[in-house]
């Protein structure tokens, strides 16, 4: 989400400067490649770019391209082989050995921009599908970002796109993309069905100097950081300029305005124990999977062992989302090392995985896309 959060940014800030623009999507990937499909780059008339679709082997290439839809005004499809080791410009570099395919949308600002569906995206706390139309075949029309849906709505509303709604209506219920081949206003092409969930929404109950490194790591990340705690002399927006909110408040009143969802990730580092034992209390109904817990485990087990002398019985289920001590055995010491290994865990956390190298995976690092055009 901070990709297009950030491309969002740069289209309106070149529009207000008046530049001509146009977006560089990767679409589909054959083999494996850095960048995977829905990775997005902006670029202005005079060679600005935000955003990446590889790992910079492809970018030098793509302003051109890009420079060129936009001098021509039209969409174009490129491909590229990185799996080429002839090709001193991709394929050696990288090392991908893969093939990938990227359409470049001219941006028209009063019909048919796709900066218009990202806005869509972004604009509520949502999980939502994207589809962008290419087509593979030298001479045919490149479409682009057409359609945007999310919970049974589509939009435009006016779109004539009843067989592409049920399309994404799986891909968002599967919370898997796809790439599949569609005719579309008679047109065959290809369409990169793209599910986006909403950002992660870090909520953190501490504002002492250790919170901000994490602030900063999960800034980063473009995560929506919370930053609440009941010290006036501490939560403040001068020592959280990063932080979406920072807010001065009561344990008891804690969770009040703050949206809990399976995207909500909450960290407990107030070190002032029963500060955090009652938010700890009040969090085990919610519904969100991640609450951290900083502090050594018998700081933990006291809490627990606190909460069941109060009769408060807490569920297995319930015991799943507290992870403390908080963050990824990654041998950490300073402020700047455990905000580190917190991020990290949420992040594995997020994507359902365990957090181990990457040198002991045996399959690709990326899933592939599902559909009939793999």
């Amino acid at each position: 989400m901070k990709e297009i959060n950030d491309i969002i940014q740069a289209y309106q800030k070149a529009k207000a400067a008046d530049k001509k623009t146009a977006l560089a999507t990767v679409v589909k990937v054959e083999g494996s490649s850095y960048r995977q499909p829905g990775a997005r780059m902006l670029v202005t008339g005079d060679g600005e770019l935000t955003g990446a679709i590889s790992g910079g082997c492809l970018e030098g290439d793509a302003l051109k391209k890009a420079l060129l839809a936009i001098h021509q005004q039209q969409n174009k499809l490129i491909t590229y082989d990185t799996s080429n080791e002839e090709d001193s410009d991709f394929g050696v570099q990288l090392g991908c050995n893969g093939i990938v395919h990227i359409l470049f949308e001219y941006i028209d600002d009063e019909k048919n921009n796709p900066i218009d569906l990202l806005i869509k995206v972004s604009e509520e706390r949502r999980d939502s599908v994207l589809t962008c139309l290419f087509s593979l075949e030298r001479g045919q029309k490149q479409i682009g970002t057409v359609l945007f849906y999310s919970q049974n709505a589509v939009w435009p509303e006016n779109h004539r796109s009843d067989h592409l709604a049920e399309d994404m209506k799986k891909v968002f219920e599967s919370r898997s993309s796809a790439v599949k081949r569609v005719m579309h206003e008679n047109i065959p092409c290809e369409a990169l069905i793209e599910y986006l969930p909403p950002a992660v929404s870090l909520v953190i109950a501490g504002a002492g100097n250790d919170v901000k490194p994490l602030v900063e790591i999960a800034s980063v990340m473009g995560w929506e950081i919370t930053v609440a705690e009941g010290r006036v002399s501490h939560a403040t927006e001068k020592r959280f300029p990063l932080a979406k909110t920072v807010k001065v408040i009561g344990a008891e009143d804690f969770l009040n305005g703050i949206t809990m969802d399976e995207y909500t990730f909450v960290v407990l580092m107030t070190h002032n124990y029963r500060y955090d034992l009652t938010v700890l209390k009040n969090m085990l109904n919610c519904h969100n999977r991640y609450i951290g817990v900083l502090g050594p485990k018998s700081k933990l087990n006291r809490m627990l062992s606190d909460l069941a002398e109060e009769g408060v019985e807490i569920s297995e289920e319930q015991m799943q989302r507290i992870y403390g001590p908080v963050g990824l055995d990654i041998g950490a010491e300073t402020s700047e090392e455990i905000a580190l290994s917190v991020a990290a865990e949420i992040k594995a956390v997020l994507e359902g995985k365990k957090g181990n190298s990457l040198r002991y995976k045996k399959d690709k690092i990326h899933h592939a896309i599902s559909g009939d055009a793999q």
